[in-house]
């Protein structure tokens, strides 16, 4: 969940969409794995369905990383929220809340403190709330909740 353990590049090749001051350039925009769906579905021209089989599907996640491609710079409209066995974060900006299964949240100033040695949540308790609150919405949503779940039953006992 913290920096040294996610942070990993990504590389793209396309000669007919990347722009030329970019090739063989590092773009530092967080991006995620839920913004390789949303970029193929955009640079396709693909419409991403609403039911398959029949069955309602859960909407797209993730931005399109074709602006970071053509331009270098990427504008997200909502927060990169994720979970991996029971440890939580939510990057918002510069703001990152990260906490390790059944531990209290940790807040940081990614653009400050890229290696996240120094929690800022005493300091910034309204901004803990905000975004541990956004990410439960998300959880709910995305079917992440109860933390653990994965495991099965007799595991948790």
């Amino acid at each position: 969940m913290h920096e040294g353990g996610i942070s990993s590049p990504l590389i793209a090749h396309w000669p007919n969409g990347i722009a030329p001051s970019l090739r063989g350039k590092w773009v530092s925009s967080p991006a995620h794995l839920i913004d390789v769906m949303a970029t193929c579905v955009d640079l396709s021209g693909a419409v991403y369905p609403r039911y398959a089989a029949g069955q309602r599907i859960r909407p797209l996640e993730g931005t399109s990383l074709r602006p970071a491609l053509e331009t270098g710079r990427l504008s997200r409209s909502a927060p990169l929220f994720w979970e991996h066995e029971g440890n939580r974060a939510v990057r918002d900006g510069r703001w990152k809340l990260v906490a390790k299964e059944n531990q209290r949240w940790e807040l940081y100033d990614i653009d400050a403190d890229r290696s996240e040695q120094h929690d800022l949540a005493a300091r910034e308790p309204e901004r803990v709330l905000a975004l541990s609150a956004r990410w439960d919405e998300w959880a709910a949503r995305a079917n992440v909740l109860p933390l653990g779940g994965w495991r099965g039953r007799a595991a948790q006992r």
